[in-house]
């Protein structure tokens, strides 16, 4: 075989590889792309359910403060004091819950609109903080709930009775309340304690959709 024929044979032999490996480069993209949208589509579903749920708690939140708002406004007297502070500090961190909620929301209508993976983990990471942090304050109120049948006369009339009954459950409330505060953070999420605190659909939705996410990472990796 002359060295002519022999160029020409390794000339067409490294052109059919450049398409074989074209070709199953195509083929690679188009696999990547139709999992990636799959993915996409499996953690937006996941998350629209949260939809509600975060409608629902606005409005129930709401009700409630009208509830709260209502009660506290009948009530500005010296023998409510100890009902006007905890109703007030109630009906602020409830605001605050509300408010928190309805960013949740602009959240997740971004996610909706968005086609692309990193800025979906990105604001997925966001709510996840958002939630967590949310959650560290809505506990603090607990203390509120031991507190706002207090009266001055239990404490005048009734002492035994406050100091061995009453006062030991809200400073237990308290106790637990700060120190859920202190210690509820992604870092502790492997805890038992953790996941049952955070064992409910708005949680489980926002690590699962994650979860659909980082497959295609492994996707990319593996291929």
């Amino acid at each position: 075989m002359e060295d002519s024929q022999l160029k020409d044979l390794l000339a067409i032999y490294s052109h059919q590889l450049e398409e074989a490996r074209v070709l199953n480069l195509q083929s690679w993209v188009l696999n990547y792309k139709c999992y990636e949208a799959l993915q996409s589509q499996k953690a937006k579903s996941k998350l629209k359910s949260l939809i509600t749920f975060k409608k629902f708690a606005i409005l129930l939140g709401i009700l409630w403060m009208l509830i709260l708002g209502y009660l506290l406004f009948h009530s500005f007297e010296m023998s409510k004091i100890f009902f006007v502070i905890s109703v007030s500090a109630i009906i602020v961190i409830t605001s605050a819950a509300i408010i928190v909620y309805a960013y949740h929301l602009v959240l997740l209508a971004k996610i909706n609109n968005t086609e692309n993976v990193v800025k979906t983990q990105e604001t997925i990471a966001r709510l996840q903080a958002s939630t967590i942090n949310i959650t560290r304050i809505l506990f603090l109120q607990s203390i509120f709930y031991c507190t706002f049948w207090w009266t001055p006369e239990m404490i005048l009339n009734s002492p035994l009775s406050f100091w061995l009954i009453s006062f030991p459950v809200a400073f237990l409330f308290g106790w637990g309340s700060v120190w859920l505060y202190r210690n509820i953070s992604y870092k502790n999420a492997h805890k038992k304690w953790f996941k049952i605190l955070f064992n409910s659909p708005e949680w489980t939705s926002l690590i699962k959709a994650n979860e659909y996410l980082l497959e295609i990472e492994r996707f990319k990796l593996n291929a």
